[in-house]
């Protein structure tokens, strides 16, 4: 067991932080500048908190195999938070991670209070701390799939579903529920057919495949989620998706980014505080024809470095709009056109979709023609294109 602080009068202060996605690069655009900008923000709150463990709930890169310069800007804020504020912090590994690639060294940093879990064994790693309100019992789970728990079966249980198999994995351990208790999970949680408010950004299966109710963890006093990126509550207010530090897509541009703070003092007396972040650069959208957008007098009060999808209303064609839109807003990230003739060709488009149903392949191709050339197939040509199709349809590519 581990004991925070010697002294009196001292209860646990935690950040829960997940999704931070170290090295994401945003429709070309690098974030490395701004999770810089915002994990540095991070540890200037957890001075002011005075935070004494950071729990990190999975995705902490992007991907599998991070870039050496996120994986340097990792190491410092790491370094920061264990060698020069002396913190404890705990990580699992999430659907992003490299199981075994995070996992390397985490038995020589558990002795700098650096715990990482990135791979299940068949029983949940813990860490057992203590403040003066007695011990607290860190559970973590690191992202699995149902194919990950069988090998660990010793009995005849079904655990094909996500569901099944993080149920399974808790009931297995003998967890004192009269003590303090907080899981670290990152898994799609819903609260029975309440699903968490998503964005286009995060990886999720259609269909509720990946769904694990929250009450496969009642037995534990604070849920610590990760997974879904805007900040938010699932079935009770002490279990919690922290969401991302930054936002990482245009569907996110209505999410508040905040820190999520848990003041635990006695069992069932915990408190939680959302503390709002600032980026470096906003991501936003912007609407209208061109040239109101470019007026003066509507970009002022902005941050015209924010990284912009502009959608622009305008009927008639704009030459050159995305230079003139970058001259005002030189990060912009994506333009659309949004006018009459774009919503009526869409709406074209679907209806055709049952009359092109009905069509044979020497049909449809014979359209495709007269739409590049402005003539039809002759005779000798539609014969060339039948012997075609009967040929690749006797290959097997129907």
């Amino acid at each position: 067991m581990l004991d925070f602080k010697k002294g009196i009068n001292y209860r646990m202060k935690i950040l829960h932080l997940s999704d931070l996605h170290i090295g994401k690069i945003v429709l070309e655009q690098s974030m490395l500048e701004d999770q810089k900008y915002i994990l540095n923000q991070i540890i200037e709150k957890i001075k002011e908190e005075k935070i004494e463990l950071v729990i990190i709930s999975g995705d902490v890169y992007d991907r599998n195999v991070p870039s050496s310069d996120a994986v340097a800007v990792l190491n410092n804020f790491l370094k920061i938070l264990i060698k020069d504020l002396k913190l404890k912090v705990c990580i699992i590994a999430g659907n992003h991670d490299s199981k075994e690639r995070l996992n390397f060294g985490s038995e020589i940093f558990a002795d700098d209070g650096l715990y990482i879990s990135s791979i299940y064994k068949g029983t949940l790693d813990k860490i057992e701390l203590k403040d003066e309100f007695g011990k607290l019992n860190i559970y973590m789970l690191p992202y699995i799939k149902p194919i990950e728990v069988k090998q660990y079966l010793d009995e005849i249980v079904d655990v094909s579903t996500y569901n099944n198999a993080v149920k399974y994995i808790i009931e297995k351990e003998d967890i004192n529920e009269k003590e303090r208790n907080i899981i670290i999970s990152h898994q799609f949680v819903t609260a029975g057919n309440i699903e968490p408010d998503k964005s286009d950004s995060e990886t999720l299966h259609l269909g509720g495949t990946e769904n694990v109710d929250i009450s496969c963890y009642d037995k534990f006093d604070y849920v610590a989620l990760g997974h879904i990126h805007g900040p938010q509550r699932i079935g009770r207010d002490t279990a919690r998706y922290a969401g991302t530090m930054l936002k990482y897509s245009f569907s996110e541009v209505n999410q508040r980014k905040s820190l999520t703070i848990i003041d635990f003092k006695e069992k069932g007396d915990i408190k939680i505080n959302l503390i709002p972040l600032n980026p470096l650069r906003d991501m936003r959208v912007i609407k209208g024809p061109i040239q109101e957008l470019l007026k003066e007098e509507n970009c002022i009060n902005t941050n015209r470095e924010d990284y912009i999808r502009v959608i622009i209303t305008n009927e008639d064609p704009i030459y050159d709009a995305i230079g003139k839109i970058k001259k005002v807003y030189p990060n912009t990230l994506r333009l659309d056109i949004e006018n009459s003739k774009i919503i009526t060709n869409n709406e074209t488009k679907l209806s055709d979709i049952d009359n092109i149903k009905k069509k044979d392949e020497l049909e449809l191709f014979n359209e495709f023609y007269k739409m590049q050339h402005n003539q039809e197939l002759d005779e000798k040509k539609l014969e060339i294109m039948k012997k075609v199709i009967k040929e690749v349809k006797k290959g097997g590519l129907e």
